[in-house]
């Protein structure tokens, strides 16, 4: 079988790869830099807070109480999507109740939108989390009782 000589910068000594070793390397490599997800954005935190502080969520609920609170707040985390307009959408009973998009301008963009809420407005609410082309990056659901 043939063989093909790699040599080292850091060192002169030459090792050497058979052609199945070299194809399956350079199979590998084309899959991974092919992959749609490669390098991919991504929200790396979704949550439900009644607060930010310093640009973090202060306490993370998955319901709230009228009586006790009328506001909640939904904080993302995003990565690798500078460049991008996100977008939360606040779904009630089917119906868009508010969105707000931003402009992300970092690798590691943080972002919340805050929402207060009519006591007749019991129910589950959901945050949808919206990329440029508003597919579908993230989804959360909470209950306002």
């Amino acid at each position: 079988m043939p063989s093909i000589y790699c040599y080292s910068l850091k060192n002169t000594q030459s090792s050497v790869l058979t052609m199945r070793q070299f194809f399956s390397t350079l199979i590998i490599v084309v899959a991974f830099t092919f992959s749609p997800n490669v390098g991919a954005g991504e929200v790396t935190r979704a949550i439900f807070t009644i607060g930010v502080d310093n640009r973090e969520p202060v306490i993370q609920v998955d319901s709230i109480n009228s009586d006790t609170l009328t506001k909640i707040s939904f904080f993302t985390e995003l990565s690798n999507l500078e460049g991008h307009t996100v977008t939360h959408q606040w779904i009630y009973n089917d119906k868009i109740m508010f969105e707000k998009s931003f402009e992300v301008k970092g690798g590691r963009w943080r972002v919340w939108t805050s929402k207060a809420f009519q006591p007749d407005w019991s129910g589950i609410w959901i945050v949808n989390v919206l990329d440029t082309d508003r597919s579908l990056l993230e989804s959360k659901s909470f209950e306002y009782q």
